[in-house]
């Protein structure tokens, strides 16, 4: 017997239903004309839109160009060309000089053709493919630890990460210089965030003893190279804080993998220490790795816990085959070719010493592949930076507030394709268009008068 409910309704039993339903139902709101008006406002109403066109304004006045975002016309490495002009390239984190390698570009095409270029989902999604696992073990066996896992940005790995582990209740330390990527990770966790002053552990400790108790979990960040100074922290001493407050220890080795190390593994072949003893690794496959993308690496614990917790794993799609490939192939000639990482620690020091020897600034440098020439005036900075791409180098200046105030400095990579002439005439050179410039007595302070009194 059919039930009762697939009974069809008659056309009259219908409209009687549909009436009742009318009659029950509330009557529709009155529209009512909103009594404000409100204006979509424009972007250049943004905070720091302003000051971002005065700066361009003087800019113009001075007859300086915008040093950033120029464009490269050649494959960017130690060397490159703008504007038709070949050029000594000291922009570039390609510090092993693998950006372009046969074998590398040769993968890359290969594991194109094989799997496409993209996995065109998260990876909880759309699944792994091998290379994902190949290069993470490859990291992982770098440190020692038991798993890793990879990101599709080294930003958003910081991010992701910091966000996953710490809320509300817990406590974050990092250096007063760690990268944007840390502090805006910390910030979107809602932990409690402190800072203490560049490698000064003993203020580290200072804050850990007076706060520590009044938090659940603490996580200490700082960087094994920082990017600015090209200086690194007291690791084995990190490791006796953290483990003496109960906190995980995290270090961002961006600039150190493939940089520190006598093999290129970073600052814990570098100091001699046990990377086991470190709770958190990340790094990024932008740099030494000649790809792009970011990772963590740790215990198997943890990289469990972020393949599920983590925004930027979870709902953002899987490394590409050619961004993976290419990382893992380059991992690969790191490891298989330590001399590419003796020649960029040998042209680092190098490059170091001819600096001091001519008595420029080098703040506290370690001379690896990073060294900051500091100048101190924003003006003067950007057009030292301005005199030495008229003489064939590319450096890119960082003012405020990449750096603090009365730090403007120019900031050198080295490379190991970088040649000894190349690092010996970028010093000659700056030298020679410094002490130009200040015997000109040229200042953002003078520039501005010089404005003002002509209208």
């Amino acid at each position: 017997m059919r039930d009762a409910r697939s009974k069809r309704l008659s056309p009259a039993e219908r409209g009687a239903l549909i009436a009742r339903v009318r009659e029950s139902s509330p009557a529709p709101l009155e529209k009512v004309e909103p009594t404000v008006r409100y204006e979509t406002p424009g972007f250049d109403a943004l905070p720091g839109f302003e000051a971002m066109r005065t700066q361009q304004a003087v800019a113009d006045l001075l007859g300086l160009a915008n040093p950033f975002y120029r464009l490269h016309e050649v494959r960017a490495g130690a060397h490159s060309q703008m504007g038709g002009r070949p050029l000594i390239n000291f922009t570039s984190y390609d510090y092993l000089g693998l950006n372009g390698h046969s074998e590398i570009t040769a993968k890359v095409a290969d594991g194109a053709a094989r799997w496409g270029t993209s996995v065109s989902a998260s990876r909880l999604t759309s699944g792994e493919r091998p290379f994902h696992r190949e290069l993470e073990g490859e990291i992982a066996a770098i440190y020692g630890v038991e798993d890793a896992l990879t990101f599709v940005s080294g930003h958003a790995t910081n991010i992701s990460a910091i966000a996953a582990l710490v809320g509300a209740k817990d406590l974050v330390l990092h250096d007063a210089f760690a990268h944007n990527s840390i502090v805006v990770g910390v910030e979107l966790s809602g932990a409690h965030r402190r800072l203490f002053p560049h490698n000064d552990l003993d203020a580290l400790e200072t804050l850990l003893s007076d706060t520590r108790g009044q938090y659940e979990r603490c996580l200490i960040i700082t960087e094994g190279l920082f990017s600015m100074d090209g200086d690194g922290p007291d690791l084995a001493r990190l490791v006796q804080i953290k483990e003496r407050y109960g906190a995980w220890l995290m270090i961002d080795e961006a600039h150190s993998l493939g940089v520190l190390g006598a093999t290129g593994k970073g600052i814990a072949e570098h100091l001699d220490v046990d990377p086991t003893k470190i709770d958190i690794w990340m790094g990024t496959l932008s740099k030494s790795l000649v790809s792009c993308g970011g990772y963590i690496a740790g215990s198997a614990l943890l990289i469990e816990y972020l393949k599920f917790r983590a925004a930027g794993m979870v709902y953002s799609v899987g490394l590409a085959p050619t961004v993976g490939i290419a990382a893992l192939a380059a991992l690969r000639l790191m490891r298989r070719e330590p001399e590419r990482v003796k020649a960029l620690q040998d042209n680092g020091a190098h490059f170091l010493e001819k600096a001091k020897a001519h008595g420029l600034d080098i703040g506290k440098s370690w001379g690896y592949a990073v060294t900051p020439i500091i100048i101190g005036d924003s003006l003067r900075t950007v057009m030292l930076s301005e005199r030495l791409l008229a003489r064939g180098f590319a450096v890119v200046p960082v003012i405020p507030p990449g750096v603090p105030e009365k730090s403007a400095r120019l900031r050198f990579f080295i490379s190991a394709g970088h040649r000894r002439e190349d690092l010996d005439h970028v010093i000659e050179a700056t030298v020679e268009e410094l002490s130009d410039l200040e015997a000109k007595g040229v200042s953002v302070a003078e520039y501005a008068r010089k404005i003002i009194a002509d209208g």
